[in-house]
């Protein structure tokens, strides 16, 4: 769907983006993470046309993106911004015709919007009567009003409660669902390991980590395991023996809970072998990383660089 290839830009000295590749599958929902400052949203802004680079190239399906491909996308920035006097319905038509919808068809489709999601009461209000998170609904939709392959969400959350964001999340799933492409800019961790696929991480103008959110996992896994277990503690250091090194140990109620990290060469059947010829053992788990905690380890690598999952496989 997008491919960008070698996009460099600078800003006088400033070098907001150095020679960054990134390739977003069609029909995913992509996360573009990083730090503030990273090239975010200069790289955005590059694939809106809203700015063009010094050097590299970008292909929209297949091809040399070109002007009349904006109109296929969706772009909700992270500034809002919404004409404060004009009527809601009145102000949504409007954005909807710049999109290039005709009239009957923009306030149909409004109209089926606004039902679902449950802001036809609005449609006589002035902007400026209504609360931040009601305009950022509002927004949204004239967002995604026009059916855009690709779809760029710049920190879509903020300024929600918990209702309507998970209303936008689930608007977000339905739409990759039936083949959008969505671009989720976020420093929200949470909603990355909820919604994302694919992922890149973007630090100091460079791309430093790239591949599926699965893969990046793997690629940071620590192998430990959290294991729950019957017996005393000395019980069970005793009957692991060399295939693990115990990290830690809770004991109390009806079963005790142990994170063991694996040794080289080691895999969970040989600690549970071991384990289990000793001791009952009631279950065993990965310590899966968080996302949070890849964000924080990979941007604190010194060296920038392009790493991709595929490299540790």
């Amino acid at each position: 769907m997008l491919r960008l290839q070698g996009i460099v830009k600078r800003y006088g000295t400033h070098l907001a983006l150095d020679g960054v590749d990134l390739e977003v599958p069609q029909g995913t929902v992509f996360g573009l993470l990083g730090p503030n400052g990273a090239g975010k949203t200069t790289l955005i802004r590059i694939i809106t046309r809203i700015t063009g680079p010094d050097a590299g190239t970008i292909l929209f399906n297949g091809r040399p993106m070109g002007p009349d491909d904006v109109a296929h996308i969706g772009y909700l920035p992270e500034e809002r911004g919404l004409y404060k006097k004009m009527k809601v319905g009145e102000q949504a038509v409007y954005l909807a015709r710049l999109k290039g919808m005709p009239r009957p068809e923009a306030i149909r489709r409004l109209r089926e919007h606004f039902e679902r999601w449950e802001m036809m009461g609005w449609w006589n209000k002035k902007v400026e009567e209504l609360s931040k998170g009601m305009a950022q609904k509002v927004q949204f939709v004239t967002t995604v009003l026009h059916g855009p392959q690709l779809l760029i969400l710049d920190e879509p959350f903020s300024g929600f409660d918990p209702i309507n964001a998970e209303l936008v999340r689930t608007e977000i799933l339905r739409m990759r669902d039936a083949g959008t492409t969505v671009m989720l800019s976020t420093h929200n961790m949470g909603s990355v390991e909820e919604l994302c696929d694919h992922i890149a991480l973007i630090h100091r103008a460079h791309k430093v980590l790239d591949g599926t959110v699965r893969e990046i996992r793997k690629r940071f896994s620590t192998r430990t395991y959290r294991i729950e277990f019957q017996g005393s503690r000395v019980a069970f250091a005793n009957a692991l023996g060399f295939s693990g090194e115990l990290v830690d140990l809770q004991e109390g109620g009806e079963y005790s809970v142990a994170h063991v990290k694996l040794g080289p060469g080691a895999t969970p059947n040989d600690v549970l072998r071991q384990l289990i010829a000793t001791i009952p053992v009631h279950g065993l788990q990965e310590e899966v990383p968080r996302m949070h905690d890849i964000f924080i380890q990979a941007v604190g690598e010194k060296v920038p660089g392009a790493v991709t999952a595929e490299m540790t496989e």
